[in-house]
């Protein structure tokens, strides 16, 4: 009967290995996200300077998702997302460090590394994903998500209890750092060697080494991906998306506190309001893209999304600011995973359309720290979600043009 369990589901490994490194990402980010007002007072830093400092970060992913492509396609994705992980686990440990030691240019360094190794194992995390999502034909991506989501709100109530007590930022994220490692030795094992690996292109002997005008080089070198107009769709709706998540993960906290005038402790509270709200919204929305469809479920996504921070930029209190923050949670929550899917369904360059589409995501976390932090500086921060909230309009009109027949049909994982 053993035997049987375990032919009947030989994807249950690999899964739980993906779940538990992005459990791991989502846990080192959030523990970082609830001590960024310690980490601002221990470094000395006005609002556009932590916006410098988080340029660390979004420098860092951007290194990470446009090299990590390059690298799947020679060495698959294992290596990338081993890599990844503990430049993570690294990076964690540097930011508790260079707060430790008040100096900035730490901090820096440690975000560097942090989203470097996010960066690429991100693509190399979502590749695998797809690839298992296709094989079984059922949603791996919301899960895959929701796994990180469930990771920033285990981190972040950790945050909350310890930023209460105010315990030192640099105990803290040691501590995270243990952790994270325990989770990366666990899965390591579970994670196949080859997917998403390029073919050696074939070369004749009567063309190998002609030029362009020989055709031999033009000939194994196919168009870009880009070419797909729905593509391009899809990479608006990831960039959007990703802006709306990125710019909660960087700047919530402080916003609740500068903008609304709440404690520390409480911004971190809000903050893990909505990571909770998107976990929630990843964990059930599975059966939505199923019954729905994709374009239906990244339109009402984006239209929440974009309604919650109009709310949390215009709510007269902090208490509606809280409720909208749930509603832009709810509204962030499936718009990257559907859309990653909604690339990755591609039998033949499935990896290289993840990997493309990714890159506008990350194109959100290079523009969105500086461009909010100078912003923020000039007009408010609350102010400042207004890009945000338009972006989202924008990804709801985009949304509609991805609606195209599924090469791979999802069904109900339910039975």
């Amino acid at each position: 009967m053993r035997t049987i369990t375990l032919m009947a589901d030989p994807y249950r490994r690999l899964r739980l290995s993906l779940f538990a490194l992005t459990l791991l990402t989502g846990i080192g980010l959030s523990s970082w996200v609830t001590r960024t007002p310690a980490v601002r007072d221990a470094v000395d830093a006005s609002t556009a300077g932590m916006g410098l400092i988080l340029f660390g970060l979004s420098v860092g992913s951007m290194v990470g998702v446009l090299s990590a492509g390059a690298f799947v396609r020679r060495y698959g994705a294992r290596p990338v997302i081993v890599v990844g992980a503990v430049l993570t686990v690294v990076g964690i440990g540097v930011v508790g460090l260079g707060a430790g030691a008040s100096t900035a240019a730490g901090v820096f360094a440690g975000l560097l590394l942090v989203g470097l190794g996010g960066g690429a194992g991100e693509i190399g995390l979502n590749i695998e994903a797809a690839a298992v999502e296709t094989a079984t034909r059922r949603p791996v991506l919301p899960l895959l998500h929701g796994c990180f989501s469930l990771g920033t709100v285990v981190g972040a109530l950790a945050g909350i209890g310890l930023t209460a007590v105010q315990f030192p930022v640099l105990w803290h994220l040691l501590a995270v750092v243990a952790v994270m490692a325990a989770l990366a030795v666990w899965a390591f094992p579970g994670i196949p060697v080859g997917t998403g690996r390029a073919p050696a292109p074939r070369v004749s002997r009567g063309t190998r080494g002609r030029r362009a005008d020989g055709a031999s080089r033009a000939e194994v070198r196919r168009p870009t991906v880009w070419r797909d107009s729905r593509l391009l769709l899809i990479g608006v709706v990831v960039l959007a998306m990703a802006f709306a998540e990125g710019s909660a993960n960087d700047w919530l906290p402080l916003l609740m506190v500068d903008g609304h005038g709440v404690s520390a402790t409480s911004g971190s509270l809000v903050y893990a309001g909505f990571a909770l709200a998107m976990t929630v919204g990843r964990f059930a929305g599975g059966p939505f893209v199923v019954r729905y469809g994709r374009a239906a479920v990244l339109s009402v996504s984006a239209v929440g999304g974009a309604i919650g921070v109009a709310g949390v930029a215009f709510a007269p209190n902090p208490v509606l600011a809280g409720i909208a923050v749930a509603l832009w949670g709810l509204g962030a929550s499936l718009g990257f995973p559907v859309a990653i899917s909604a690339a990755g369904d591609d039998p033949e360059r499935g990896a290289e359309r993840v990997s493309a589409v990714a890159t506008c995501g990350y194109l959100a976390f290079l523009v969105g720290p500086p461009l909010l932090g100078f912003l923020g500086e000039h007009a408010g921060l609350r102010q400042a979600m207004l890009v945000v909230m338009g972006l989202l309009v924008v990804a709801a009109i985009a949304a509609r043009g991805t609606r195209q027949e599924a090469r791979v049909e999802l069904i109900d994982p339910t039975p």
